[in-house]
């Protein structure tokens, strides 16, 4: 099935549906759905639910009330402390999975106080192929993903967004940041913040896809392949070396394999 016949699969599909609420990260993914069942469910019908939390930049919950502004979407905020969970906090194998839990009990509950009984998230089929223990919350809270169900990937879901005119349709992919640190290792604001910072750095000095891997005191920089290169300019090397020090990381190394989606996640399915 090519792309625009998935694409009309999921029109029908979400028409069907009636109303709903759809979890809105401000990611392409969710972006891409948002906009779809804006179309075909008028926006009287459509309702987007964003979680703020410790563990997303504030950037990005600005980024996502902008997008639903720009596409005539009304949006619920949601204010959570997901480091009050000590389950969540001590950062064990499942931590994404109770994260989930957490976030979406409150995004089902935002949903039915808005008279909707159904909700959206925009798992991609190639998320089923990582590991995402949170898929599991999703399901036991009955949360649809129409993305999976129809086969749809995030290449194709890049290519539709681009063609529809979406400006987030080549946005870098994004997860929480709680992923750039080893499981196990308890998580605190102050190695949030810390994290944040650092990846702000980054994105001011024009990388697009990277992440910061944070290991005690070791920054480990994970950037694309073809940004590799640039990051090895003396200057530029320096300039980071130099804030990334100033934030509180005593060595700053960059990682020769480059971005990896999950690689924090090598470890959890040995």
């Amino acid at each position: 099935m090519t792309s625009e016949e998935k694409l009309k699969k999921l029109k029908e599909y979400l028409k069907s549906r009636g109303k709903a609420a759809v979890a809105f990260s401000g990611g392409v993914d969710s972006a891409f759905l948002l906009r779809v069942a804006r179309e075909e469910l008028s926006a009287d019908n459509v309702l987007a639910i964003t979680v703020s939390s410790q563990f997303v930049p504030e950037t990005e919950t600005v980024d996502a009330a902008a997008f639903c502004r720009e596409n005539g979407v009304s949006q619920a905020v949601i204010k959570l402390d997901v480091l009050g969970s000590e389950e969540v906090a001590a950062n064990p194998d499942n931590r994404c999975y109770l994260c989930k839990k957490l976030m979406f009990e409150k995004v089902v509950e935002t949903a039915r106080d808005h008279g909707i009984a159904l909700v959206f998230d925009g798992t991609n089929s190639d998320d089923a192929k990582d590991f995402r223990p949170g898929l599991a919350a999703l399901r036991e809270l009955k949360i649809e993903s129409p993305l999976l169900m129809l086969g749809i990937s995030k290449p194709e879901i890049r290519e539709l967004s681009r063609s529809m005119g979406l400006r987030v349709f080549n946005k870098p992919s994004f997860s929480c940041l709680a992923t750039r640190l080893p499981g196990g290792e308890r998580i605190t604001a102050e190695k949030l913040s810390m994290i944040d910072r650092a990846e702000q750095i980054l994105r001011k000095e024009g990388f697009s896809q990277f992440r910061v891997r944070a290991h005690g005191e070791i920054a480990r920089i994970e950037l694309a392949e073809s940004e590799i290169e640039s990051a090895a300019n003396h200057e530029v090397r320096k300039r980071i070396c130099i804030a990334l020090k100033g934030i509180g990381y005593s060595y700053v190394t960059l990682d020769l394999e480059g971005y990896r989606s999950g690689s924090m996640n090598k470890a959890k399915k040995k």
